[in-house]
């Protein structure tokens, strides 16, 4: 059986790092679920989702040329009951879409509104400019000076 993006298969949880979950696949293969392709949650330790040996559900999401195999767990479980409520609390079965609202064309400006937002921008942003640029140089002088004082 070849692996296909959008295939959901059942894997067994064989190693854990700070940056995600290898699973071993069917077929002796194995890929790596991203810690941000774990769940739909902010994800900051792996332990608290998966532990070893779990067997989890999981998506292709990819194979490269090289053979590896990148998973997800939380677009896997789209497919199942709560991805159908999520469906349903979305669009209502006796709700019809309505068309979206056209887009208002912006407000002319003319000089008498003042600064365009734009120009102001541009001000902030050169202004910092020259002060980084004030620095850097300021930096440059001193560790010139640093390692002159150094050489003696």
């Amino acid at each position: 059986m070849a692996l296909e993006v959008g295939t959901i298969l059942e894997g067994k949880v064989t190693g854990i790092t700070k940056f995600g979950a290898f699973v071993a696949l069917p077929e002796g293969k194995s890929g790596l679920v991203h810690i941000s392709e774990i769940a739909n949650s902010f994800v900051s330790d792996v332990h608290e989702h998966v532990q070893m040996g779990q067997a989890v559900k999981v998506r292709v999401l990819s194979v490269n040329e090289e053979g590896k195999i990148n998973l997800s767990i939380k677009r896997a479980l789209e497919e199942g009951p709560m991805a159908q409520l999520r469906e349903s609390v979305r669009r209502p079965a006796t709700a019809r879409p309505s068309p979206a609202p056209a887009p208002r064309p912006a407000p002319e400006r003319t000089a008498a509104d003042g600064p365009s937002n734009n120009a102001d921008f541009e001000d902030r942003l050169k202004k910092f400019m020259q002060e980084s640029d004030s620095r850097i140089a300021d930096n440059r002088i001193y560790s010139e000076h640093r390692s002159r004082s150094r050489r003696r």
